[in-house]
């Protein structure tokens, strides 16, 4: 089989699941029958597995099959594409530092105003992501290359169309106001006139460390996949590991801070 056809099947199975899953009736029936934490638990076994069977395969085959349009030998078109693919990187990282703030974090239960990256658009990781996968397309020098970032592209926007849908079920008109002040497009929302960029809220420090991880990135490139894969499943994995768990601290504080707020506020007996 092509190789390109495979991995293209391999993320309709991935994506079907992974969205299919989070569905509302889907993911209320399982949670009735599973609790949230079953639920949880079957959702994360689930994608780790085909996750890693996607991306093993993908790394077994990627230099087989069909040339791709290879456009990097067009210089002007190179670098423009690269800065895509920095902007998208830096975008998709440093807004896992500001994840568990934002009302799309796991755990969370309100929604604020928008701030920093959210200005640039409400799905900093998914659109940062997407991004990345499309300027990759016309550079792949294998035809399976560039179906392995499509699929990741078409996850990605799946994802936040996906969440909006989803949030703004679960949170009424203060997500609907969200929404209507932020756009999912980069810079849409400003460009219309509906946000502006505010400079000072901007995570200086983290998106300084997604640009020295994007040029060692440019200098491991061709090792990226090597191992199977393994470095790959390793860090998207952990890296949605580790966002989840700091959304959960961060609400487990604020909780606790505000027992003790009551808690000093209650006058003694």
């Amino acid at each position: 089989m092509e190789p390109a056809l495979a991995v293209a099947l391999l993320w309709l199975v991935f994506g079907g699941l992974h969205v299919g899953l989070a569905t509302r009736r889907v993911r209320a029936a399982l949670v009735a029958r599973l609790g949230e934490v079953g639920f949880r638990a079957l959702f994360s076994v689930l994608a780790t597995a085909f996750f890693t069977l996607l991306v093993r395969y993908y790394a077994g085959h990627r230099l087989e099959g069909s040339a791709g349009l290879a456009l990097g030998h067009v210089t002007a078109l190179r670098w423009a594409l690269m800065a895509v693919i920095v902007l998208g990187l830096g975008l998709a990282m440093a807004s896992l530092v500001t994840y568990p703030a934002s009302p799309m974090a796991l755990f969370t239960a309100t929604v604020r105003p928008p701030r920093g990256l959210e200005r640039i658009t409400r799905h900093p990781f998914f659109m940062g992501v997407a991004l990345a996968a499309l300027a990759h397309v016309p550079l792949a020098t294998r035809l399976v290359g560039a179906v392995f970032q499509a699929g990741l592209a078409s996850l990605a926007i799946a994802g936040a169309w996906h969440q909006d849908r989803k949030l703004a079920a679960l949170r009424g008109r203060p997500y609907d106001d969200y929404v209507a002040q932020t756009s999912a497009v980069p810079f849409g929302a400003i460009l219309a006139g509906r946000q502006r960029l505010v400079w000072r809220e901007l995570p200086y420090a983290a998106l300084a460390v997604c640009l020295a991880v994007a040029v060692w990135l440019r200098a491991v490139h061709g090792a990226i996949f090597d191992h199977g894969g393994a470095w790959v499943v390793g860090v998207v994995l952990g890296g949605g590991a580790a966002a989840g768990l700091a959304s959960w601290r961060r609400v487990r504080r604020a909780r606790g801070l505000r027992a003790s707020a009551r808690w000093a506020g209650t006058p003694a007996a």
